[in-house]
């Protein structure tokens, strides 16, 4: 098989990584790729957000398959015009990713699934405005209804941030706070058969302590030793298959990875959002812990036959990822820096730790930053506390001027302690 991948992040370069060591993999190619996907894929320069040229490049390569990363090229409708070419894609319609494009989309699916999830209030005018953040209080939870690359979220005790953020939006939902852990917890599906992956945690904070301001992820672990053990079938039965069946009910399949955040609450589980595609960095340690050849089962779900798929295989290791972000992240990031310590890594840590190129390019002979959430550099262990330690000595050995990290990546699950 032919795979083609869509997307630039270290989430890609997850996915490159499991699809390069399935065997039924015969040629692997990514557009636009980063400095670290060339090292197993082929990479191609192309407008992702361009359904008519991905779908073309997709032809050209003879690809047997297309796996779409990002978001954006989601909501765009790239998986459209890839399937309209006779080319199996993995990834929603344009439609269907609208449970991620829009919160509002996602709020009326969730109600007419019967799906729990938070009290909201959809709002264009100051004045809705104000009197959702009244009926709700402290702490106000302040979404933008559309994209916003991890980032259009504000939680915060200050209304007049809160309120500001609101303005700034042509249309925001405003939702009472959840309160206990979050969980993030993908499902591939076809549209019909809903098939769970291991559950994972990220830290959205760019701070030690989730202190500082949200941001696109900064680390994840997976298991989660505190997490009930019917966590997944109770979200399978509450949360993904209603989800699904509604979509489809609706005339609106979704077929590709439905990931939901959730929050465990005093209440029971509730949904915090919906996206439309894996998650970054939970991807990360997901993919770590998987032992099932990845390729079949995309390529089931893009066919429609992941009825046939037997249960997923999972490593009994634990996995964690640390992210190395650059000067400034997650205001306007410095870019251009050079990346050394890759071949350190390599050499000293593999196979139990290796890097995961995020925003990275190459400059010459040297690997440069690129964006903001640099590199993800992703460890594996006989528990928790083995896979961390793994993951920072990585850590320890890269060197890029002015980079930042979170020191207390799993920390908490690792110890263990109830909760994280």
């Amino acid at each position: 098989m032919k795979v083609l991948v869509i997307g630039g992040g270290a989430r890609e370069h997850a996915l490159c990584r499991s699809l390069s060591l399935d065997p039924d993999v015969t040629a692997l190619h990514c557009a636009p790729g980063n400095a670290g996907i060339a090292e197993v894929a082929e990479l191609h320069q192309v407008d992702a957000l361009d359904g008519a040229a991905v779908a073309r490049l997709a032809a050209e390569l003879e690809a047997g398959l297309v796996v779409v990363g990002p978001e954006a090229p989601l909501v765009a409708g790239v998986a459209d015009a890839v399937r309209a070419a006779g080319i199996p894609c993995f990834g929603p319609s344009r439609e269907a990713a609208q449970l991620e494009g829009s919160k509002a989309f996602a709020k009326d699916v969730m109600a007419a699934a019967g799906v729990p999830t938070a009290r909201s209030y959809v709002c264009t005018t100051p004045e809705e405005i104000d009197t959702a953040l009244d009926a709700f209080g402290a702490p106000y939870v302040v979404k933008d209804d559309g994209l916003a690359a991890g980032k259009g979220v504000v939680v915060t005790d200050d209304i007049e941030q809160a309120r500001a953020h609101a303005r700034s939006c042509d249309r925001v939902v405003i939702e009472e706070y959840l309160d206990g852990p979050e969980v993030s917890l993908f499902a591939i599906t076809d549209g019909t058969t809903v098939l769970p992956l291991t559950p994972a945690q990220d830290f959205k904070r760019a701070l030690d302590g989730d202190e500082g301001p949200n941001t696109g992820g900064m680390g994840a672990y997976s298991p989660l030793p505190w997490a009930d053990p019917k966590l997944v079938d109770e979200v399978m039965a509450t949360v993904l298959q209603p989800t699904v069946d509604e979509l489809r009910r609706r005339g609106t399949p979704f077929s590709g990875l439905l990931y939901a955040g959730l929050a465990i609450t005093s209440r029971g589980v509730r949904v915090i959002e919906f996206n439309a595609r894996f998650g970054d960095p939970e991807t990360q340690v997901v993919l770590a812990r998987l032992r099932t050849p990845l390729a079949g089962v995309l390529l089931n779900a893009a066919k429609g036959t992941l009825d046939a798929e037997p249960p997923l295989n999972w490593r009994d290791e634990a996995a964690v990822t640390v992210v190395v972000a650059a000067h400034n992240y997650p205001g306007t990031p410095r870019t251009g820096d050079v990346i050394e310590g890759l071949d350190e890594v390599a050499a000293e840590d593999a196979p139990h730790a290796y890097v995961l190129h995020a925003g990275t390019r190459r400059d010459g002979d040297a690997v440069v930053s690129a964006g903001g959430r640099v590199l993800s550099v992703t460890a594996t262990g006989k528990d928790l506390a083995q896979a961390r330690e793994r993951a920072y000595a990585a850590v320890g050995r890269i060197r890029l001027a002015g980079a930042q990290h979170r020191t207390d990546i799993a920390h908490r699950a690792a110890a263990p302690v109830a909760g994280e």
